[in-house]
C-alpha cells in the first residue's frame, strides 16, 4: 500500500462495492461528514444518508449515495457497512420523486406510530438521494 493511501471498503448487503487505496473518502457519519485518511485515528460512526465522496488524484473521483449504515476507521483503513449504495450519477430522479411523494402519503395515511416511523424514515433517505442527484 502506498504510503500516503488509505484502503477503502464499501460493503452493501450484497456485495463488496468498491477495495481500493485512495487518498481520502469523506463519509457523511452521523455527528457530521468526516475524513478518512492514512494515520487517522481510530473511529466508529453511524452513518447517516448521504454522498460518500472518493477523493484520489487531487480531485473527488467517485460520489456514491449511502442510505445509512456504520463506518469503521482505522490508520490504514476506512470500510463503510452501507444499508443501500449507489453511484449518484444512477439515480433516476423522476423514480425517486415518485417513491418520495408515495412515502410522503404513506406517512399521512399511517394508523400506527410503527407505519409513521417506516414512513418518516423513507422519508428522510429519499430527501437525501434527491439531493445527492441534484448536487
Amino acid at each position: 500500500m502506498a504510503e500516503d493511501k488509505t484502503k477503502f471498503e464499501l460493503v452493501s448487503p450484497e456485495e463488496l462495492l468498491i477495495s481500493e487505496e485512495v487518498e481520502m473518502v469523506v463519509v457523511p457519519g452521523g455527528d457530521g461528514d468526516f475524513g478518512a485518511m492514512v494515520r487517522h485515528a481510530p473511529l466508529i460512526s453511524s452513518v447517516r444518508p448521504g454522498v460518500i465522496q472518493v477523493h484520489d488524484g487531487g480531485s473527488v473521483k467517485e460520489r456514491i449515495f449511502v442510505a445509512g449504515g456504520f463506518a469503521e476507521v482505522t490508520p490504514e483503513r476506512c470500510t463503510v457497512l452501507a444499508e443501500v449504495a449507489e453511484p449518484v450519477e444512477d439515480i433516476d430522479r423522476s423514480k425517486t420523486e415518485q417513491e418520495l411523494k408515495d412515502a410522503r402519503e404513506d406517512y399521512e395515511d399511517a394508523k400506527e406510530d410503527r407505519e409513521r416511523d417506516e414512513a418518516e424514515n423513507r422519508i428522510k433517505v429519499l430527501e437525501a438521494k434527491l439531493a445527492a442527484a441534484s448536487s
